[in-house]
């Protein structure tokens, strides 16, 4: 076992803060890019890392090393370290594994029903009304896409608003931004500090619809309006909707609605050390990650006999 091993299992606790410090200083889509790429590659440093301890763990066992060909013990530090890390790291794989799975099969039940239901009503385009005591809306994953609104959302809000609540659904739709949010979703079931991070792969989803709405209508305060209202409307209704189908009112509104009422201007240069900041760690997570995994393999054949030391 390497000491960088454990490296990609430390990093993510550093992550949280600079990615929630993102949106403020890049533009939404390109902060959701970068936040997206590096949770996903994290995540991915993070079980590489757990399986390879697990491995080392196993190939301890004579059972398994005898199967792995071991003519050799395979060099590792004490068995009193190695041993119970595998163990935590076994137990979290599965626990990961476990959660991950009950997951998917609750959004995919989700995501059924909602498509069932959008298919069973007559579309307007791309639209779709659903009758609902419930105030609601989202954009509907799939092919074609559709955007589900429910009668109490069309009273809540006035015909203006109603249209750019559709922008903004229609730019989630557009921009497949259900990738996004499926992408942080997976991550955060590989390593607890990233579930922080979905939330802001969330927030940066919205507030790139919300700069992409603005920009078709041409009018930011109604927006934000708009926004606010379907916001205050569907506050207290439940909702059926997947994790992953993006809706304009989620996330931190009043935030949302402060920075599309904010005067534009230019992110300063420095500002954006941030988003450096944020790449660094991933880099490192997956380099030591890598380099770990590769020694390991590398301690694994000189242990089969077919390489030397």
């Amino acid at each position: 076992m390497t000491p960088l091993l454990l490296v990609p299992l430390i990093l993510p606790f550093l992550v949280p803060r600079p990615a929630r410090r993102i949106l403020d200083r890049l533009a939404p889509a390109t902060a959701l890019w970068v936040l997206t790429a590096s949770v996903l590659a994290l995540a991915g440093a993070c079980v590489a890392a757990l399986g390879a301890l697990v491995l080392t763990g196993l190939l301890k066992v004579p059972a398994f090393a005898s199967l792995g060909e071991l003519i050799h013990p395979l060099r590792t530090p004490s068995d009193q370290l190695v041993l119970p890390l595998a163990a935590a790291a076994t137990g979290v794989l599965i626990l990961s594994l476990l959660t991950l799975t009950r997951s998917a099969f609750r959004q995919v039940r989700a995501l059924r029903a909602a498509r069932t239901q959008a298919d069973r009503r007559p579309a307007a385009g791309d639209l779709c009304v659903v009758e609902s005591p419930h105030p609601d809306a989202y954009a509907l994953p799939g092919r074609p896409h559709r955007i589900v609104v429910t009668t109490a959302m069309l009273r809540s809000l006035n015909p203006a608003e109603r249209e750019a609540l559709f922008a903004h659904e229609r730019a989630h739709n557009r921009a497949g931004h259900h990738y996004f949010l499926a992408a942080a979703e997976l991550a955060a079931h590989c390593h607890p500090a990233l579930r922080g991070v979905r939330d802001t792969v969330r927030l940066a989803a919205e507030r790139a619809a919300d700069e992409a709405a603005a920009l078709a209508v041409g009018d930011r305060r109604l927006i934000a309006t708009a926004i606010a209202r379907a916001a205050l409307a569907g506050h207290a209704s439940p909702s059926t909707r997947p994790d992953f189908a993006p809706a304009a009112a989620t996330g931190p509104v009043p935030q949302r609605v402060a920075a599309l009422l904010a005067p534009a201007g230019d992110r300063p240069r420095a500002a954006r050390w941030t988003a450096i900041l944020l790449v660094a760690c991933t880099v490192l997570s997956v380099a030591a990650g890598t380099t770990g995994v590769v020694d390991f393999h590398h301690k694994v054949e000189i242990a089969q006999g077919e390489s030397g030391p």
